[in-house]
């Protein structure tokens, strides 16, 4: 029997019939004999709880009436006619909501469920949101309106609104229901929340919950296509059999998906023997999985004996196997295989949509055959398949490469003429051939049907925009697109970045680099060494000293002894007079030895302004007590302004003290 059967018949009371939501969307591993069978049990097991049912309800109204007749009418019965004209009588009206008070004495709340469930099958979210507001408000709330709610509310992108409903819940034991919890963690997986809902999990399990295979199979989905995904999924395996679980067909058709998008192949077949060796046939999706893994490299000699294996097993090749075989064959650039088979997808009626041809026209066209990708194309167009725009993206992105620009810019204005239909892929690759031609015009309109279009930028986006700004010289537009692009969360590429904050700083614009810089160093990795000395020359030069004090204080170890003599010398001279005792204790503190002419430079300063003689005494005792001495041209300078300490006894004792220590590091150099 299916795992998501013995839940409905194990997890519940007798008489209860629930609704749970359906596992992820993976294919059946049954054969057919054995899922009638599975199917035929599960019935007679549901008979037996009705029948079971019917007698306890019957017993118990036959001796309560003899005994305590109630003056309360009961409700009509599951099937009555008049709850099935109730519930009729909702689905069809226009204002549903408006029905409900006047059924609410009929209506029972596995009906309102069921009302529940059909508004979400006919995609009706505004009224599923106000049926259920009603629900809490009129108590005809049970664990399986939570769940099916929920449910719709991930399908329909709300998973805000599902997390607030589910928070919400008042009951403890409901809120740990697994149905209720494997709803809600389905939510936020398909809506791309994973760190969330792993997050999730754990405060569930904290609170009581016992996870099933439902559970983990939804959680492992969520990793097919995350990059180092294998990781979490193995946790979770490892977490589901230390409870004492067993994986079943559908565990294993996610792990064989999770390895296949994160190139293991080896582990993608360890997974298919054990599923095997566990008695677990596989089924399609899980043949198709382990096809994509071989894809990957394409092993095509490895893929052939799979195909083979799946026939003797007595299992077809659908569209999906051959289309992922044709991969194989495209990828392992075995071209001529790969005709033949495109050609029996055609044949077979399985090359109705463009993905067959953009597989081998994209592997065609990356490995220098961009006339045969052409000819695949246009034969194609000839064949009047359909298109989503994915093989112009291909081809757009192909002639690109090959530096065809003007050819790359026809053919995405053929696209534009021909269809009205736009997603972000084919903008990002709009928008790379109008860049690449240098049509501005035809960027702005791109730029503007994405913001028609609601269209949210991705890295792509960003990071065509800013080479093409940069190449055109428009560094402060790079700028301003650079900020909006880390502003919404995305990484930025150093090596971009870098060039850009050199553009900036000779452009004129050495805070817009600094704020460049501030971004890469805000992002959490660890940046070129050059950087940091080429954003301290930038800002030294626009006497932004300040701004460059911080640079250095933070980086100084990765900084040339020359970087640190510029900025010194320039912070000496200019920068903000009470910060110049800190920078050079923080020159010190680095292992840079501060040399005489730097001293030299600070003394000056200080003694051109009166007012600061407080700092310049600190300097000068903090140099005795430090091994510093201050050079002869120095010594003449301060004997000479010894009025402005008030006394000059004050001054010719740091200096005695400092000539004794140099007196004595001097001998002994000369002993080494």
């Amino acid at each position: 029997m299916e795992a998501s059967a013995v839940y409905l018949c194990s997890a519940t009371p007798a008489f209860a019939i629930v609704s749970l939501p359906p596992r992820p969307s993976l294919p059946r591993p049954l054969s057919g004999r054995f899922k009638k069978k599975s199917r035929k049990n599960v019935c007679r097991r549901f008979a037996l709880s009705k029948t079971l049912h019917e007698s306890h309800v019957s017993a118990s109204s036959t001796s309560s009436s003899s005994v305590f007749p109630s003056p309360v009418t009961a409700k009509p019965s599951f099937d009555s006619p008049a709850r099935r004209a109730a519930v009729a009588e909702v689905k069809a009206s226009p204002d549903p909501i408006s029905v409900l008070p006047r059924v609410e004495g009929v209506l029972h709340v596995q009906d309102y469920n069921n009302l529940i469930r059909y508004f979400g099958e006919s995609r009706r979210w505004n009224e599923i949101s106000q049926l259920f507001d009603w629900m809490q408000r009129h108590g005809k709330l049970d664990f399986a309106s939570y769940s099916s709610f929920i449910k719709y509310m991930g399908i329909s992108r709300s998973p805000i609104k599902a997390l607030k409903v589910y928070d919400s819940i008042p009951d403890k034991s409901m809120k740990i229901n697994v149905s209720v919890c494997n709803s809600i963690l389905g939510c936020m997986v398909t809506n791309g929340r994973l760190e969330s809902s792993m997050k999730l999990f754990e405060q569930m399990k904290d609170d009581g919950l016992l996870p099933d295979l439902v559970t983990y199979s939804t959680l492992l989905s969520g990793w097919i296509k995350v990059k180092n995904g294998y990781c979490k999924a193995t946790r979770l395996v490892q977490e589901l059999q230390s409870k004492g679980l067993h994986m079943d067909s559908v565990i294993y058709g996610s792990l064989l998906a999770i390895c296949a998008s994160n190139n293991l192949c080896e582990e993608a077949e360890m997974y298919f023997r054990q599923m095997k060796n566990e008695g677990h046939p596989p089924n399609v999706f899980h043949y198709n999985s382990l096809l994509n893994a071989y894809s990957v490299d394409g092993n095509y000699m490895k893929a052939e004996k799979l195909v083979n294996d799946m026939k003797a097993s007595g299992l077809v090749p659908n569209k999906v196997i051959m289309t992922t075989f044709l991969k194989v064959y495209a990828r392992g650039h075995l071209f001529e295989k790969s005709h033949e088979l495109l050609s029996e997808l055609e044949a077979l009626g399985y090359a109705e949509d463009e993905m067959p041809y953009c597989i081998i026209m994209d592997n065609l066209a990356k490995a220098g055959h961009l006339s045969e990708a052409k000819r695949i194309f246009a034969r194609m167009k000839e064949r009047d398949v359909k298109s989503d725009g994915y093989s112009y993206s291909i081809m757009i992105s192909a002639l690109c490469r090959s530096g065809l620009l003007k050819e790359a810019k026809q053919l995405a204005k053929d696209f534009e003429a021909k269809y009205d239909r736009y997603d972000l892929v084919m903008l990002n690759t709009l928008l790379r051939a109008y860049c690449n031609a240098g049509d501005m015009e035809s960027v702005m309109q791109m730029l503007k049907k994405m913001d028609e279009l609601s269209i949210s930028p991705d890295w792509n986006t960003f990071h065509i925009l800013i080479k093409y700004f940069c190449r055109e010289k428009l560094y402060h537009l790079a700028y301003r697109t650079t900020e909006d692009m880390y502003g919404k969360g995305h990484q930025l590429n150093e090596d971009l970045c870098s060039s850009l904050i050199l553009q900036l700083g000779q452009s004129g614009f050495p805070s817009e680099a600094f704020s460049v810089y501030n971004m890469l160093r805000y992002s959490k990795r660890t940046l070129c060494k050059s950087l940091h000395e080429r954003i301290v020359g930038i800002l030294v030069a626009a006497g932004l000293l300040k701004d460059a004090y911080i640079v250095v204080k933070d980086n100084t170890p990765l900084l040339s002894e020359k970087c640190l003599e510029r900025f010194a010398i320039s912070f000496m001279k200019y920068g903000n007079i009470n910060l110049i005792n800190d920078v050079l204790k923080a020159l010190h503190l680095s292992s840079y030895r501060i040399g005489p002419d730097i001293f030299h430079v600070a003394v000056s300063r200080f003694i051109a302004k009166p007012g600061k003689k407080d700092l310049l005494l600190q300097l000068l005792q903090w140099m005795s007590g430090h091994g510093y001495c201050v050079d002869s041209s120095s010594r003449n300078l301060l004997l000479k302004n010894a009025h402005i300490f008030g006394h000059k006894q004050i001054v010719a004792e740091i200096l005695s003290k400092q000539y004794m220590m140099s007196r004595k590091t001097g001998s002994r150099n000369a002993k080494k």
